[in-house]
């Protein structure tokens, strides 16, 4: 007799992120869900100020909703020379920039962040990318797990690979940009495959406590 997998949520609705997910879970006899198996559920407001509370709310709101498991994260960049900026606010960073024709939302963040940095010297352009991912049991227990990813910022973007950021985040340990990476390669290094990693080593102890 089959024993019937466990199923969980993840909040988003890119496939990439849930096939990220649902691999290494399956081992656990985990079924990973996206958004897009719950069509009703709207876009999650993000209203928290750091990785943790926004991973935290959408996380919590979708198992209310689904009366699932959940697990939902949140990321982004944090440059030291401007004091952890854009941090939460990385994908709407540029929101108050009016865009180029035929810019990329991503295109037009890169163009702001490097007019903000441009007299910043080389030594003083550390940044990390930043990724919180939080779990919550319909019963309301939770735990939340960070991975980070150090490196430093370009003077111009480097590589096609990737999205946001990423041609301009230099990782000096391998010597590439995380838009030359391979998909294989970013996981082994990025923020996000950090943070997964710091979930499973957890999973079985949260599920079974």
């Amino acid at each position: 007799m089959s024993i019937k997998p466990i199923r969980i949520v993840l909040a988003t609705h890119n496939a990439g992120k849930v096939r990220e997910l649902a691999d290494p879970l399956a081992a656990f006899g985990v079924e990973v869900l996206g958004l897009e198996s719950f069509p009703d559920i709207g876009e999650i407001e993000e209203t928290g100020v750091t990785f943790e509370e926004n991973a935290c709310i959408k996380a919590r709101e979708v198992t209310r909703l689904t009366g699932l498991i959940s697990i939902a994260d949140d990321s982004g960049l944090e440059v030291d020379a401007l004091d952890g900026r854009p941090g939460v606010y990385s994908a709407r960073y540029s929101d108050d920039w009016e865009g180029l024709p035929g810019e990329s939302r991503d295109a037009r963040n890169i163009r702001k962040l490097m007019h903000e940095i441009a007299d910043v010297p080389e030594g003083k352009r550390g940044c990390r990318f930043v990724s919180s991912m939080a779990c919550v049991r319909p019963d309301g227990a939770e735990m939340v797990v960070r991975g980070t990813w150090e490196g430093n910022l370009l003077t111009a973007p480097r590589g096609q690979n990737g999205f946001g950021y990423d041609p301009v985040f230099f990782d000096a340990h391998i010597g590439k940009s995380a838009a030359e990476l391979t998909r294989d390669e970013k996981n082994a290094r990025s923020h996000r495959g950090n943070a997964l990693r710091a979930l499973l080593e957890k999973w079985q102890n949260f599920m079974s406590a």
